[in-house]
């Protein structure tokens, strides 16, 4: 479709050229064969009419189609990398990343997307048909004069590639300035409205204000600069133009003086010479936002090119004997020089419950992080079987509440994503909500409280087909009435479940049947359910 947008986009310049030449002819050579009786009623007219109404409905329609299908192709690939591109956020260890810049990676996806659409409609087209448009031209006025065709080529080439890299070069610097602006304030308007609270408690509204004004100063003098090249560049192609016409009146008119060529050619002639110069014009746009077409291949590139080679976690069989297994495993977050794991040896079997626990900050949380991919090990090896994560933060979107648990199944039926919700004790509350499972959340899931929230990200995690659950804090935020229900639901979905349990919680943890002690990232105990090590591990815990 892109190449048949680009042979639609040179048919519709040939067909303007070759209207505006014949028609130009045509009404010369009309008008010269009326002066007499005989040369009239020769003169054939029906021919170069029928050839004006093909050229005009092929213009018409060749115009139309350019447009339908290179706009359809360039959309269906800009869609397709947007999809790739939330791929690649959906890889391991990208979440991390996603979360800590989510206003520039979210300009990725919308302002540096669109911007690749000038390469195809701005750059590749426009320069495709001034090629062709170019090419016709001059072959038509060597049939003329070949020297005038001659001259006519070296005149638009050399010049107009002059023009085209002198705006290229002027426009480069303001152009990547200008996008980098356009992100910082999109960035800059997005925090003031979604931190308003905290800046005025920090008394850095008027500051965060003064900051976008500046921002938006800056985004005024790049795009002045860039209208200025952009004028420039008009210019030169309008003196081109003009220059061209100038030439090719004179050559010609000098040609029919001396009877070499006819009038109605002379005015063909120069009429192809003025629809030649359309669509060069049209590669100064595409010369203005290069910069911004480059700046945006080379953040994206590197994030498409390798899709095809997301790193698969190592798996153990679903019918072995371990569910997960880890051989002295060292691991730190990307930019730290301190390990967060320090030798962790450790396996379970599959439907064995394990609990860590530990002080915040001991190690809990990255060592699950470690299991799904989000923490690279340093040394050591693990595998682990089909798993699903129950992380700390919450993940909800602004959709209904069908998507937002159709996102770990999206084949669940409305009786699967009842029964999820019945095991997380939501199903009674939104069974009496009007509109139930179509309930429209809002952004990060506005409309339901914290432990209503934190038992849908729960519901979520059934729907997953794994073997292995591994739960960071699952009842983290419900009161003791409603976390002891849900626990007691969960003992009981999940007895052929092997559980992984980051808890700092006596309810939670007592539904393991080992106890792991992790303290600076080292496993400091490791207890099974009945030794008085055990029991009194479970003591020490909070138990609410």
């Amino acid at each position: 479709m892109l190449l048949s947008g680009a042979v639609l986009a040179c048919l519709t310049v040939l067909a303007g050229m070759a209207l505006l030449g014949l028609s130009g002819w045509f009404i010369s050579a009309t008008a010269i064969a009326g002066l007499s009786a005989v040369t009239a009623f020769a003169f054939d007219v029906f021919m170069p009419s029928s050839g004006i109404r093909l050229f005009t409905l092929l213009r018409t329609f060749a115009r139309f189609g350019e447009r339908l299908v290179s706009h359809d192709a360039t959309l269906a690939v800009l869609a397709d990398l947007r999809v790739r591109l939330f791929r690649g956020w959906a890889a391991p260890q990208a979440a991390r990343k996603l979360a800590l810049r989510p206003s520039s990676l979210l300009y990725r996806l919308t302002g540096d997307i669109d911007a690749l659409d000038s390469l195809y409609l701005r750059l590749l087209i426009p320069l495709g048909a001034a090629s062709v448009a170019t090419l016709a031209a001059v072959i038509t006025l060597a049939m003329i004069k070949v020297e005038l065709g001659i001259a006519v080529f070296l005149a638009m080439a050399l010049t107009s590639l002059l023009i085209l890299q002198r705006t290229c070069t002027a426009a480069l610097r303001p152009a990547r300035l200008r996008a980098h602006a356009v992100e910082s304030l999109r960035s800059g308007t997005a925090d003031l409205v979604a931190g308003q609270s905290e800046l005025l408690l920090a008394n850095r509204l008027g500051a965060q204000c003064q900051h976008i004004e500046r921002i938006d100063a800056r985004l005024a003098t790049y795009d002045d600069q860039l209208h200025r090249i952009d004028t420039r560049a008009v210019l030169g192609f309008g003196l081109l133009s003009h220059l061209l016409q100038a030439t090719t009146l004179l050559v010609c008119g000098w040609l029919v003086v001396n009877q070499v060529i006819a009038l109605p050619v002379a005015v063909l002639a120069i009429l192809v010479t003025l629809g030649m110069s359309e669509p060069l014009a049209a590669l100064r746009r595409g010369a203005l936002e290069l910069g911004r077409t480059t700046l945006a291949a080379s953040r994206l590139g590197p994030q498409l090119s390798n899709r095809d080679d997301w790193r698969k976690l190592p798996s153990v069989t679903e019918k072995g004997s371990n569910a997960f297994i880890l051989d002295n495993i060292s691991a730190r977050y990307e930019g730290s020089s301190n390990d967060c794991l320090h030798g962790i040896d450790m396996q379970s079997q599959h439907g064995e419950r394990i609990a860590l626990i530990g002080a915040s900050g001991a190690g809990k949380s990255s060592l699950l992080a470690l299991l799904t991919g989000e923490l690279s090990s340093r040394c050591g090896s693990f595998q682990i079987a089909t798993h699903g994560w129950l992380t700390q933060r919450t993940e909800l979107f602004q959709d209904s509440l069908r998507d937002n648990l159709r996102l770990a199944n999206a084949t669940a039926s409305d009786e699967q994503l009842w029964q999820a919700l019945e095991i997380a004790g939501l199903a009674n509350s939104i069974a009496d909500w009007p509109h139930g499972l179509d309930t429209l959340l809002g952004e990060g899931g506005i409309g339901l409280s914290g432990g209503q929230a934190r038992r849908l990200a729960l519901a979520r995690l059934l729907l997953r087909k794994a073997s292995v659950w591994l739960l960071d804090e699952p009842t983290d935020g419900l009161d003791a009435l409603t976390a002891n229900d849900v626990l007691n639901r969960l003992d009981e979905y999940g007895r052929e479940h092997t559980w992984l349990l980051a808890t700092h919680l006596r309810r939670e943890a007592r539904l393991a049947e080992r106890l792991i002690q992790i303290e600076h990232g080292r496993i400091t105990a490791d207890h099974q359910r009945g030794s008085r090590d055990y029991d009194e591990l479970l003591r020490s815990l909070r138990d609410d």
